[in-house]
């Protein structure tokens, strides 16, 4: 869980006052830059995230953690699934770039670390030849005159 001291975005005009943000902002657009890099299957979340997502709460934040050390320097653990075939240093290296991005982008900070952590590999799932609507296969030998 990240820190729940604020961080505050730095501006050159601060005649105003000053921009603050939560570390969980921070989570949440880390989650959603990832969860969108080619060849990421899901986010690794907890079981209580699993179970808020079974009852249809999304968390975004999931799978990801921030922490700041002493320096202000901002380090993000994203842990994910990938799909089946893909080449995990290039999905791992453009997991990485993406969130650095997009943290940048949207908050002007500078993230120093993004630690990837493949927890898993998410394989296709078998077509399966049941017929939802014909369980029992009863159907078809009726078709047949049997």
């Amino acid at each position: 869980m990240a820190e729940e001291s604020k961080i505050v975005l730095s501006s050159e005009d601060q005649s105003l006052g000053t921009i603050q943000i939560s570390p969980r902002v921070l989570e949440f657009i880390a989650g959603i830059a990832a969860s969108q890099v080619d060849g990421v299957a899901k986010m690794y979340g907890s079981l209580a995230t699993n179970v808020g997502e079974l009852l249809g709460r999304s968390d975004h934040r999931r799978g990801v953690k921030l922490t700041r050390d002493d320096d202000n320097q901002l380090t993000i653990d994203v842990a994910v699934y990938l799909e089946y075939g893909v080449a995990v240093p290039q999905v791992a290296a453009k997991i990485q770039q993406t969130v650095k991005q997009r943290i940048a982008s949207m908050t002007d900070l500078k993230v120093s670390i993004v630690n990837v952590h493949v927890q898993g590999i998410n394989t296709e799932k078998p077509e399966s030849g049941i017929d939802p609507n014909d369980i029992f296969g009863t159907q078809s030998q009726d078709e047949d005159g049997e």
